[in-house]
């Protein structure tokens, strides 16, 4: 297959061409989208999976680690995240991003500084960037933000929407909107949120994650999550709910009759101790799925897509919940993060190509339809981005030994 590609976009696709130019060897199939990603949560991998607790237990390390943080440090660690996430088959990436203020809340003299560090980051990795700039308001339902949370508020949602109006796409960055949680953003400013972002661009929420955080909003509320945000008209099209663990039969059918998007992040869900969320209920309903790699405990997109069916398996105690052509289209799902043109090998589509080896120890032998059980990010062996080649052979073409760069900027973070 000859695949003729100019200004990013794929101009032309001729079976039985011989073979000339860039010679991609192996399984080429769209790159795929990490939906959801807490970049900074990368220096963590290692460092808690032992420990015993809970979510929140985990959120006081996390917290932790976000003081350490500024635009310097911030950059450093996130190119070599978003160059992982390359060569582990992403091609485009939704940084759900509310690191956004100096220790104690104090704005930078850039109000988006960090901002600009991850979309510095990014580009200098050679990934498609949405930044899903998060409104963070409250350290609970009704309650004030502590001290490391002060850096993640700008006081109101309409301040919130202030600063993300001063962001400026270009060819590989957009911007989208986030509402962190039902708990982190108050009743009454969560319409506010959904007006601030501008209509064709995407929404996203953390959603019924946890029980504890159900239980909260029905307390404080009378309703679920999901039924808060459809007596507030935030339920749509371009909302994408992030977990969505602890669902009723009524926030399933909800979701699907307004057809929002869910975002699943199993890798983090096992870590976290989250539990396993309805994604084959969700997909009947009529819920397009994606997923993410959220703490970046593991960057690998096969891992992820893959376990959308392992994981509903061990739920369910039957196999075969989703086709491969249902896994994949989750794991190529750009339009989730505001990518519509991306994920699909077909003329006028952007040029986002990831080519795997069908001949390591893991896929020998395997048919190409099984790729997504069999393969590991360890088998891709090129990709592309828009048109660019940003790996060839396993190497990373913009970042110099992406390992070394993590090691040394995590070493220095927990050492600060």
């Amino acid at each position: 297959m000859r695949i003729d590609v100019d200004g990013g976009r794929i101009t032309g696709a001729t079976p039985g061409s011989p073979r000339s130019g860039t010679v991609l060897t192996g399984l080429t199939l769209p790159g795929f989208a990490n939906g959801h990603s807490h970049a900074f949560h990368r220096a963590l991998r290692g460092r808690t999976h032992h420990e015993r607790g809970t979510f929140w237990t985990w959120r006081e390390r996390m917290y932790a680690l976000a003081s350490r943080l500024d635009p310097d440090t911030y950059y450093r660690l996130a190119r070599g995240v978003y160059a992982e996430m390359v060569l582990g088959g992403y091609t485009s990436v939704g940084e759900f991003h509310y690191l956004h203020h100096a220790p104690g809340g104090k704005p930078y003299a850039d109000p988006n500084a960090m901002g600009a560090a991850l979309r510095q980051a990014a580009a200098d990795a050679g990934i498609r960037l949405t930044l899903l700039d998060t409104c963070y308001l409250a350290g609970g339902i009704g309650v004030e933000p502590d001290e490391v949370q002060r850096r993640f508020s700008d006081g109101s949602a309409s301040a919130w929407a202030s600063r993300v109006s001063t962001l400026k796409e270009d060819e590989l960055f957009r911007v989208g909107g986030a509402i962190h949680s039902v708990r982190a953003v108050p009743e009454d400013e969560l319409s506010q949120v959904d007006d601030g972002v501008p209509g064709n661009r995407p929404l996203h929420i953390h959603l019924s994650e946890q029980r504890a955080e159900n239980e909260q909003c029905e307390a404080a509320t009378g309703f679920t999550p999901t039924g808060l945000l459809g007596d507030h008209g935030v339920l749509g099209e371009r909302l994408t709910v992030v977990h969505a663990t602890h669902l009723t039969d009524q926030d399933v059918r909800w979701l699907g009759e307004f057809r929002v998007g869910a975002c699943f992040c199993p890798t983090t869900e096992r870590d976290l101790g989250d539990g396993i969320g309805p994604a084959r209920a969700l997909r009947d309903a009529g819920v397009p799925l994606s997923i993410g790699s959220d703490s970046n405990a593991i960057v690998d997109a096969f891992e992820e897509t893959r376990a959308l069916e392992l994981d509903d398996r061990l739920a369910s105690e039957e196999r075969g919940r989703f086709s491969a052509e249902e896994l994949l289209e989750a794991g190529t799902h750009h339009a989730t993060i505001g990518w519509n043109e991306v994920g699909t090998l077909a003329v006028g589509a952007g040029a986002d190509l990831v080519t795997v080896s069908l001949d390591s120890l893991r896929t020998a032998g395997i048919e190409p339809s099984g790729v997504v059980f069999a393969a590991s990010g360890a088998d891709v062996r090129n990709v592309v981005v828009a048109g660019r080649e940003v790996v060839r052979d396993g190497a990373h073409l913009l970042v110099d030994r992406p390992e070394s760069v993590l090691a040394k900027e995590i070493e220095a973070l927990w050492q600060s």
